[in-house]
């Protein structure tokens, strides 16, 4: 009998996200347990978002505002952009499939760094197109052999900066010259989702990149990382006028919905929550460096609200027993990076249950030789 689904998702691995609080509650039967795996932030929406969520949920029968009308106004103004260049979608995750729905045909190329975060090429093959992967070097991508990559068949070359699951960022002037060796029929994905941790610095400034005629840029940013509206899921891209009306013209209609609107468009103007928490994050995420070295635990450091840590022994070990003690890591043998785990920031007093009970994992789990 003939399949009715396409002959590829036989070949493809779904992504599979970090386990949910109340699941390994359930299956393990633990009264607390504390999630550090998934990159969200621990300190939630603001009062002030909080209350515009409990409003727009009264008009929860209603559709929501298919073009974002008021959420468009508010993030255009806060960015100095046309609202026109923005195009909204339910997290990063939708962006990433509705841009390659939009410009890649199958059989097409995509590049891909490896390790990156997975969803770059699951979606990539959904949509028929061939995956070129193009190892990291020294965890950081290497833009000259990326460069190299690129061939007549190139459509989309997807950059996370800074990176996931690494941490790592490219810095501006190392994208610019990267930028100049891609060819004009080629799109550069660049997503930002961990834009708010790492700005500063040398880090890039990607606005006045998506106007260039000559090259086709798209940047994507979240409202799930130093928001803390994971659960709401909103993000948006912004790119040059044709390519943002491209990638609109394959959004599914009402794709946001009301709640999360109001509370991004409230979120946008709580600048001394958001602050806080970026603040806070970067605090936490020294104490663990700190602690990290005394235990003489080699780890990546990161511009983002995360760590990739290398345990020096069966990864799968050290997450199963932080699991059972109620500290749910990510275990990172999915990425090829054995050995590996990656934590993210919670509450201090939810890091130092994870540095007290990592310690105890590091002890018990031996070194592998």
């Amino acid at each position: 009998m003939k399949k009715l689904w396409k002959q590829i998702l036989d070949e493809i691995a779904p992504y599979e996200p970090g386990k949910p609080i109340e699941e390994v509650k359930r299956e393990l039967g633990l009264d607390k347990v504390i999630k550090l795996a998934s990159n969200e932030s621990p300190y939630g929406p603001s009062e002030k978002v909080l209350e515009a969520i409990m409003e727009a949920a009264k008009s929860a029968n209603r559709y929501p505002d298919g073009g974002c009308f008021y959420l468009r106004k508010a993030l255009s103004k806060k960015l100095s952009i046309s609202g026109e260049k923005i195009v909204f979608g339910n997290g990063s995750d939708e962006l990433i499939i509705l841009a390659l729905r939009a410009f890649v045909h199958p059989g097409e190329e995509i590049i891909i760094s490896d390790p990156t975060f997975l969803v770059y090429k699951i979606a990539s093959r959904i949509v028929g197109a061939d995956v070129v992967t193009v190892p990291v070097k020294d965890f950081k991508y290497d833009l000259e052999a990326i460069a190299e990559r690129i061939t007549p068949q190139t459509k989309m070359i997807f950059i996370a900066n800074p990176e996931n699951p690494t941490g790592t960022y490219i810095s501006g002037d190392e994208l610019k010259r990267f930028i100049e060796k891609v060819p004009k029929d080629v799109v550069v994905f660049i997503d930002e989702a961990y834009y708010e941790f790492a700005v500063g610095g040398d880090y890039p400034e990607t606005i006045d990149l998506i106007e260039r005629e000559d090259k086709n840029i798209i940047v994507s940013r979240t409202f799930s990382k130093a928001y803390g509206l994971a659960g709401l899921r909103l993000g948006y891209i912004m790119a040059r006028k044709d390519l943002a009306e491209a990638v609109n013209k394959v959004r599914e209609p009402f794709n946001i919905n009301s709640v999360a609107q109001a509370a991004a468009i409230t979120a946008l103007d709580d600048t001394e929550s958001v602050n806080s928490s970026i603040k806070l994050t970067k605090e936490e995420k020294e104490k663990l460096y700190k602690a990290f070295d005394k235990l003489d635990i080699k780890y990546i450091p990161s511009r983002t609200n995360f760590i990739l840590i290398d345990t020096k022994r069966d990864s799968k070990k050290v997450f199963d027993y932080m699991l059972r003690s109620g500290i749910i890591i990510r275990e990172m043998s999915a990425w090829a990076l054995e050995g590996f785990v990656r934590v993210n920031m919670g509450l201090p007093e939810e890091n130092e249950e994870f540095l007290r009970v990592f310690t105890e994992a590091l002890e018990k789990i031996p070194i592998k030789r």
